[in-house]
């Protein structure tokens, strides 16, 4: 290699060091100066005559005599049992992705393995639905709700979020089983199993990142929903997005605006850690989904 293409090359590398630095600087940004601003008073995170207090936290050392403090999370977590919130957040969130996977995976497996012409009308009708807009269906299920007495209960919540999320699953889901050759299905019957032995015990170890991947989605898509859950749930059953709203008071009764930037770290938070821990699940499952086996 000569060294005019050398110099090239390690330019071509400090670019991409650059902007992949600059990058993350700016994506990370939002939520750094959130998680800073989580330990200022409101003068100072919101100061308006001077925005560098936000930065020095003067009134907040003027308040407690230290430029940090805890107060925005005292008050979210101790005060207003944020932790609560979180809990029905979990709660909800583990029964969503249960669901959907398991109906997801039986029924992508279903519809990848069946030879009839229904098929593709089955999902070209499952992602209609999926892409209409989640609030124009719920409205649809507020009348029985009422009547029935099921309004702001947590597992009427959770079947919403499931026939809201169960389309984007099940496609999710079936374009993973197709990239899985048949063959393995049929070795699998040769050796004695049957269809669904087959199923539980060659194809889902197989595709075990795309299950991942897929769950990983549907978690995210029931932790991050705002508009179904507000609607949906009582005061008491509130998750966290609504009631970041409930502190900001927007939606509900006037609350204190940092107990609101104390609950969107904590909201934020468990995300974070939850992609870095399944990074290579995701991958691996996208890659798989991405390539036709």
């Amino acid at each position: 290699m000569s060294a005019a293409t050398e110099k090239r090359s390690a330019k071509l590398r400090i670019s991409i060091y650059v902007f992949a630095i600059f990058w993350l600087i700016i994506s990370a940004f939002p939520f750094i100066w959130t998680l800073w601003g989580s330990f200022k008073v409101e003068l100072d995170f919101f100061s308006i005559a001077d925005w560098t207090f936000a930065l020095t936290g003067e009134r907040t050392t003027a308040e407690y005599g230290r430029a940090f403090t805890a107060a925005g999370y005292e008050g979210a977590w101790v005060k207003e049992e944020f932790w609560r919130n979180v809990l029905n957040t979990f709660i909800i969130c583990f029964f969503v992705v249960c669901t959907s996977l398991t109906i997801g995976t039986l029924g992508g497996y279903a519809l990848s393995r069946s030879g009839y012409r229904y098929t593709f009308i089955l999902l070209i009708t499952a992602l209609i639905f999926r892409a209409m807009p989640p609030i124009t269906l719920v409205s649809g299920y507020m009348l029985p709700f009422f009547e029935w007495n099921v309004w702001g209960k947590i597992p009427t919540t959770v079947i919403v979020l499931v026939a809201i999320n169960q389309p984007f699953t099940l496609w999710m889901l079936h374009s993973f089983f197709q990239n899985i050759p048949k063959e393995l299905d049929e070795s699998a019957k040769v050796d004695g199993c049957s269809q669904f032995q087959a199923f539980r015990n060659v194809i889902i170890p197989v595709m075990w990142p795309g299950v991942i991947t897929t769950g990983l989605f549907s978690f995210l898509l029931a932790y991050n929903d705002f508009a179904v859950t507000s609607m949906l749930l009582s005061e008491e059953n509130r998750t966290m997005m609504p009631q970041v709203a409930a502190f900001l008071g927007t939606t509900y009764t006037e609350g204190n605006v940092m107990f609101a930037v104390a609950a969107v770290v904590s909201a934020a938070a468990p995300l974070f850690v939850l992609v870095m821990f399944f990074q290579r699940q995701i991958v691996s499952g996208l890659t798989a989904g991405a390539v036709k086996g």
